[in-house]
């Protein structure tokens, strides 16, 4: 017998990375549309006062909004009992403090950034960075001059893996905003006589999107708590 299609509701489905997730969905047989919300709804998207309403005929929630909406959908679905999935970066603390309240009732999962791959080199980047001693390290990132906030989430996650590894402060970071470049990330280590590079490049935001899927259907079969790519790829171990 053939497994039930995962309904999805899309938080933020007007927007880029909304859209991209609904074509992945409704090209998977593994999952279905349940529906999307946005602030600015477009053509089979409703407002976001429709949340809980469509809530209810779906098995979880996939946002990509704001760190404000976020919070509103997190807790939504606490209520609801419905696991959130959230790509949304730029939380604060206490934005951060409200996802981790709803991960008390519902499973949570939040990342920067979506894709396996950038999430495996965050343990990478930790590694060399805590081996490669006396080496100078600096993060740089390129956007489309849309994306809203700088340094990137992912930029950030670098840094803080790569802090907590030599258990100092987050190295220099250098944004760069420009045409539509979806996005890449690249960790320098330049010592004496020989330099190394870690570098990401995302081709194409069906790979984000398909990666919020992929943590959707894991994060179905998981208890309340609050998860990244980490537990998903089994990497916690990979920090020790």
């Amino acid at each position: 017998m053939a497994n039930k299609a995962l309904r999805v509701l899309v938080c933020g489905a007007s927007g880029r990375m909304g859209q991209a997730v609904r074509l992945e969905i409704e090209s998977s047989p593994a999952f279905a549309w349940a529906g999307g919300v946005d602030i600015r709804p477009i053509g089979g998207v409703e407002p976001q006062d429709a949340f809980q309403y469509l809530l209810g005929s779906a098995d979880l929630a996939v946002d990509f909004s704001s760190p404000e909406a976020a919070c509103y959908y997190a807790s939504a679905c606490a209520k609801a009992g419905k696991p959130f999935v959230t790509g949304t970066t730029g939380f604060s603390g206490k934005q951060t403090a409200a996802l981790k309240a709803a991960a008390r009732r519902v499973p949570v999962f939040s990342a920067p950034n979506m894709s396996p791959a950038v999430n495996l080199t965050f343990a990478l980047a930790a590694l060399a960075a805590k081996r490669l001693k006396g080496f100078d390290i600096h993060i740089s990132e390129t956007h489309h001059s849309a994306k809203r906030d700088a340094p990137s989430g992912t930029a950030l996650r670098y840094g803080e893996y790569i802090a907590a590894a030599r258990g100092g402060t987050v190295p220099p970071i250098t944004s760069i905003r420009a045409g539509d470049i979806i996005g890449e990330h690249c960790v320098l280590y330049a010592g004496p006589h020989e330099s190394v590079e870690i570098r990401h490049r995302a081709h194409s935001r069906a790979l984000f999107a398909s990666g919020a899927l992929k943590a959707a259907a894991w994060l179905a079969r998981q208890k309340p708590g609050f998860y990244d790519y980490f537990d998903l790829l089994d990497l916690k171990d990979a920090l020790s």
